[in-house]
């Protein structure tokens, strides 16, 4: 299985050779690794001209390669506009050939076996088309980031996603996933809503294409805290304004890929299926279901069984050890 790694940076000149070096430093190689400069205003160009320069001469002004059976190749987008960061996620998507598409922010790090251990992971689910991990956070914050107690087949979450906003995965270097899912939901036309959060089109848009979801408790991948995460850390200092425009921004995201898939009104009828393909779901995703269900325009009939139908896949299935999904 071909894999790209898809490297987004801007204004990391003090890091993104640290993200690149970590890639390079793999127990189990990548295939090609896919830089892309989102204008930098710091130094980060020429940086990573001369990190590259010194693996192997550039090619041309939009990359390079490192001629070696071990090394991947790389390749250096130097963008002449700054557009964000789905604009970079979108440019590099555009440049990788691999069928497993992995992310990194220049400002993180990979454990060393971590694309080793997703590769197997991926060979040995063969329904997987989208994986994440936890993290553990370093720098100005020290700690492990869980989303759930236990490793997690999490079925698809289609419905659940375009009727109640469910958010299944997590931060952007934590996220791999099979080329067709990125297919599905490339290109986004909304560059300006997602100069940043952009892991929020990609984490919401794989659900919406019915990715079938898994999730890995290791901390395979390293998050850098550092005061200056585009994210992480201001959520304080986030006016209603924001919130707002977030919101508006959300909308708009859902109704263009509702009609890119031509989804029906009604879809929510196929709740219960969905529901059903999560092989042990927690409390919490059954009250969502069971909520969807609740508000369907069905019969009264149909839909009394369709939530003992769901009920009873509960009684059965439920695994009360598992936690609640969080996004930390």
């Amino acid at each position: 299985m071909k894999t790209s790694v898809l490297i987004n940076n801007y204004n990391y000149q003090t890091y993104v050779i640290d993200a690149i070096e970590s890639v390079l430093n793999q127990s189990a190689q990548a295939d090609e690794i896919i830089i892309v400069d989102d204008c930098s205003t710091d130094q980060s160009a020429q940086v990573l001209q001369d990190f590259l320069n010194s693996k192997s001469p550039i090619l041309g002004d939009l990359g390079g390669t490192i001629p070696s059976n071990r090394s991947p190749n790389i390749n250096l987008i130097l963008k002449k506009k700054n557009e964000g960061q789905l604009a970079a996620f979108q440019d590099g998507f555009n440049a990788a050939t691999g069928e497993l598409i992995f992310f990194l922010d220049a400002d993180d790090v990979y454990q060393e076996t971590y694309i080793e251990t997703v590769l197997n992971f991926y060979q040995n689910h063969p329904a997987c088309d989208f994986l994440f991990t936890s993290s553990e956070l370093f720098g100005n914050e020290e700690r492990i980031a869980t989303c759930y107690t236990h490793t997690r087949d999490l079925g698809y979450s289609k419905i659940s996603t375009l009727y109640r906003r469910t958010w299944i995965g997590h931060r952007t270097s934590t996220l791999s996933m099979k080329r067709h899912v990125l297919e599905a939901i490339f290109p986004i036309p909304y560059l300006e809503d997602w100069r940043i959060r952009a892991d929020d089109c990609v984490t919401y848009g794989t659900s919406i294409a019915n990715a079938h979801k898994f999730y890995l408790n290791q901390p395979l991948v390293k998050y850098r805290v550092h005061g200056n995460n585009g994210y992480y850390g201001r959520l304080k200092t986030r006016s209603p304004e924001y919130f707002q425009q977030y919101e508006q921004a959300i909308e708009r995201l859902f109704k263009f890929w509702i009609k890119k898939f031509n989804y029906s009104e009604d879809i929510d009828q196929f709740a219960g299926e969905e529901f059903r393909s999560i092989p042990h779901p927690t409390q919490q995703e059954f009250d969502t279901f069971q909520s969807i269900i609740r508000c369907t325009n069905l019969p009264k009939i149909r839909k009394g069984f369709m939530l003992v139908l769901a009920y009873l896949y509960f009684l059965r299935h439920r695994n009360p050890s598992e936690c609640s999904p969080q996004r930390n």
